[in-house]
């Protein structure tokens, strides 16, 4: 389970740059199933608008938009070679929205 730098709507994406609360890297790569808690503040429309919040993104960053897939081996395809093969985002109603929607 971690958190995340931010979403992406368009894409389904979730985006870390591994502060504190989203962890290692390594954290969302082995796991079968990733779980991120996510402030509804902090999704973004488009990748543009991740940039435009993000002015110096990290040097490593991890875009997680669903299981890897790969047909390399036999020809038969397999989910989730690199990263889990399940990933659920829980999103969090915070005071930020609220904000903004009145």
């Amino acid at each position: 389970m971690t958190a995340a730098f931010c979403g992406v709507a368009d894409s389904g994406t979730i985006v870390l740059h591994h502060q504190a609360a989203e962890g290692r890297r390594i954290l969302s790569l082995l796991p079968d199933w990733h779980l991120c808690i996510l402030r509804a503040s902090q999704v973004v429309e488009t990748l543009p608008e991740y940039f435009a919040r993000c002015e110096q993104p990290p040097a490593l960053v991890t875009w997680v938009s669903g299981p890897s897939a790969t047909a390399d081996i036999e020809m038969t395809r397999i989910k989730g070679v690199h990263g889990p093969r399940f990933l659920e985002v829980v999103l969090v109603h915070d005071a930020e929205t609220q904000a903004n929607l009145n």
